[in-house]
């Protein structure tokens, strides 16, 4: 009778949570009189603050007001998170709380909390291909030119990351990370689902390994011959926010309260291989297509603050709707202007099916930059961000945004990018002339049509068989991808329609624009 009383009480207690919807509570104002930032931040952060020239005083940066959270908790609301940066807390809410709330002074504004955080992928392509010294890159880094970067000496070393993910069970034991924890990279981490609780020790849900394979594809290696990312030398925070084994509404504050947490360590860039969008029980709380603008989800907020404010390099997976016809477009925090968002591509550069797409609704180009990934965008992101280790490595005072814009200028279809893969793969080429002040002239070749439904493409390359077109509606919204084939360098590329204003052409090593 007592374990039967037990399970009734439990079941009773689950039943009551589930019945309450998770609400934030955004306050009116802050005590900005006796803040100290010497009190609230790390050596660290404050170093790289006076480094990039940003305030050491940021009115995100200070706490919210204690007589505020203990206003609210005195009316029996139990606080789950607290962010700085967005002057609000979470809690589970009733109406009658609820209505208390809205009539406080001190409350701004009470609302639902409508997303979902899932990982955008599990598994990971294990192929690897070789370069004339033998040493074994992935498709991914050996498309964006891995052996400059090695043959610069670059490997992260320095560079503080942060992976903000759904678990990183069994990191220590994976044989591609070992190096690592030899070497004390990882710094710190933390579960913010479950406080206090080491999840690289702990299996809590099926996806607890997904950070695991995502630190891989930014730092993995094994012994000097296989590389699965570039920043092999970089130090890490790790971060769990995903409570993996239910769909629920909790998991937006637990990434903002990461994203804090590794802004007052001093950490410069930022992973996330997860995104908000859709899927809930309840299909009321989803998003809609056109909320996806930067601005509605708070995790965009923050990821605007983190950008705008903070100096971080926030990289993110665009996500894996891009088949779903309800859906198809990025999720947040992905749809962040101050976002580096990745997309995915085949091997010849294509965008794949599930990688999703840029909304025609905005005015600023997502994806950003793509790259190989068979299984998922959960694992192109990371390799951009080993990457940006690296670059930041080799010029540390280059701040955040002018290596978002390097990043974006090393793509192959600059400054004609698309919604479908940004400006393209990367190449470590490009980017470190860039990254030394060197000017490059854009790669393009115009091509007006005048007129006409077909145009002859010559290249110099007479060996390339195959490139791929993306036909726009207008300068970055893609109608559709296709494969054109060729033979001794000549190719022909015709417009598939009246509505098509522009097409996006790469050949071997060569791009062009045809405007029709």
């Amino acid at each position: 009778m007592k374990i039967l009383s037990t399970l009734i009480l439990y079941f009773s207690v689950i039943h009551l949570i589930n019945a309450q919807q998770k609400y934030w509570i955004e306050f009116t104002d802050k005590d900005e009189s006796n803040y100290k930032y010497q009190e609230n931040l790390s050596e660290k952060a404050i170093e790289n603050r006076k480094l990039l020239n940003l305030p050491l005083v940021q009115y995100t940066d200070i706490p919210v007001k204690n007589e505020y959270l203990k206003k609210v908790q005195g009316n029996d609301i139990q606080i789950v998170n607290t962010s700085r940066w967005l002057n609000a807390s979470t809690a589970y809410l009733t109406q009658n709380q609820i209505e208390w709330l809205e009539k406080q002074e001190f409350v701004k504004k009470v609302s639902p909390i409508k997303t979902m955080i899932v990982p955008l992928e599990m598994e990971f392509d294990k192929s690897l291909i070789e370069n004339p010294k033998e040493v074994q890159f992935t498709t991914a880094i050996s498309q964006m030119e891995a052996n400059l970067i090695m043959k610069a000496g670059l490997t992260g070393e320095g560079i503080t990351v942060g992976v903000i993910d759904a678990g990183f069970y069994n990191a220590d034991k994976n044989k591609f990370l070992k190096h690592l924890f030899k070497s004390k990279s990882i710094l710190g981490a933390r579960d913010f689902v479950n406080p206090g609780q080491l999840d690289i020790e702990n299996l809590k849900t099926y996806s607890d390994g997904h950070g695991t394979k995502v630190l891989m594809r930014i730092a993995g290696k094994k012994g000097n011959s296989s590389y699965f990312g570039m920043a092999t030398k970089a130090q890490f925070y790790l971060a769990r926010s995903e409570k993996g084994d239910s769909e629920s509404r909790e998991e937006e504050d637990y990434w903002i309260s990461a994203m804090e947490w590794m802004d007052s360590l001093g950490v410069r860039i930022i992973n996330t291989s997860l995104g908000y969008a859709i899927g809930f029980d309840d299909p009321s709380q989803n998003y809609k297509p056109e909320q996806m603008n930067g601005a509605t989800a708070m995790i965009s907020k923050a990821a605007q603050i983190a950008s705008d404010e903070k100096g971080i390099l926030l990289v993110v997976s665009a996500g894996n709707e891009g088949s779903d016809p309800n859906w198809r477009i990025v999720s947040a925090p992905a749809d962040a202007k101050g976002a580096l968002s990745v997309g995915a591509t085949a091997n010849n550069g294509m965008k794949m099916g599930y990688s999703s797409i840029g909304p025609t609704s905005i005015s600023y180009l997502k994806p950003n930059v793509s790259c190989y990934s068979m299984e998922g965008t959960s694992f192109s992101a990371p390799v951009i961000t080993g990457f940006a280790a690296c670059l930041m490595q080799a010029k540390p005072t280059v701040t955040n945004k002018e290596l978002v814009e390097i990043i974006e200028k090393s793509g192959p279809l600059f400054p004609y990018g698309n919604n479908y893969i940004g400006y393209g793969v990367p190449k470590s080429s490009s980017a470190l002339k860039l990254l030394e002040g060197e000017e490059l002239n854009p790669s393009i070749k115009r091509k007006i049509a005048n007129g006409k439904d077909f145009l002859n493409i010559k290249v110099d390359d007479k060996d390339v068989r195959e490139g791929i077109v993306f036909h726009k509606t207008d300068q970055k919204s893609v109608n559709n991808q296709e494969v054109i084939t060729g033979s001794k360098g000549r190719f022909k590329v015709t417009r598939p329609g009246e509505n098509i204003m522009q097409s996006s052409i790469v050949i071997g090593e060569e791009t062009f624009e045809i405007f029709w």
